[in-house]
């Protein structure tokens, strides 16, 4: 079984507040892109394995996609493992969720498989387990999430603009961006305040706002940079995705996404992707 895992990006990302056990309170839009890996599962397996065209990703029980395929045969009670193989395109630790997406994709194709045992909530609850970004993938459509990204709203008000990627080669550590955040410095919620939620259609000049830049372009100016690029090269918006460091521009059609993609190509040593919105 063959499965095409997306990207995801965050529209807006507001941080609303911290719990005590560390984690942050969020209200974000999140949309999937038709950026891609591949996941491909063979069955009849005693255990369960990984293996990856990426040697940055670890291929243990500390890979989502591994844990995704253990917590799913714990709960259907059965004794047996699947072969991971997965073919990675979206880039690695750059705020587009590729590893959690893994996860759901293993989760949602072994309920497929086994004759679907378990409903989507029950999906949604076992991979909240897994990670805060999975139970969105196997939600599978834009929404409005709140919480620490499990309370899932369907977001119908997005149009299937052209999406240009640009991920500088930078590691951020979305840990660290977490813990050097400060409440008292969000810049998103006089933007986003009432005006979402009223019109219920998105508005890039209005919307695009990630308060996690406040803490991420400091210590990596190369995304600002991307931001600028992308502006300066016909974008109608720019943001950074999650913690970074990938940052996407909105264009209204291929022939200009294009354009921008081989320009800021001439001119920087970034990898870019030129996808759409999953709407």
């Amino acid at each position: 079984m063959k499965i095409l895992s997306p990207a995801k990006i965050n529209l807006f990302l507001h941080i609303t507040g911290k719990r005590k056990n560390g984690y942050h309170d969020l209200f974000t839009l999140l949309c999937c892109i038709s950026l891609y890996d591949t996941v491909s599962l063979s069955f009849g397996e005693k255990y369960t394995t990984l293996t990856c065209n990426n040697s940055d990703i670890p291929e243990g029980k500390e890979n989502l996609a591994v844990k995704a395929a253990n917590i799913f045969f714990k709960t259907v009670h059965k004794n047996e493992g699947v072969k991971i193989r997965l073919e990675k395109r979206i880039p690695v630790a750059a705020g587009l969720g590729g590893g959690s997406s893994n996860a759901a994709g293993v989760l949602s194709g072994l309920n497929t498989y086994y004759g679907h045992p378990l409903t989507k909530s029950q999906l949604m609850s076992m991979g909240l387990s897994i990670g805060a970004d999975v139970p969105f993938f196997i939600f599978s459509k834009p929404a409005i999430a709140t919480g620490i990204g499990e309370k899932l709203e369907a977001f119908e008000g997005l149009e299937r603009f052209k999406v240009l990627v640009v991920c500088p080669k930078i590691n951020v550590s979305t840990k660290d961006i977490y813990q050097n955040f400060n409440l008292k410095l969000t810049k998103c919620n006089k933007k986003l305040k009432q005006t979402i939620s009223e019109e219920e259609i998105f508005d890039i000049r209005q919307h695009l706002c990630n308060d996690l830049e406040n803490v991420t372009i400091p210590m990596h100016p190369d995304i600002n940079e991307a931001k600028q690029a992308l502006l300066n090269n016909g974008a109608m918006g720019s943001l950074m995705s999650g913690s970074g460091p990938a940052v996407f521009g909105i264009f209204s059609d291929f022939n200009k996404a294009e354009t921008a993609c081989n320009a800021i190509l001439n001119k920087h040593d970034w990898r870019l992707f030129q996808t759409e919105m999953l709407v």
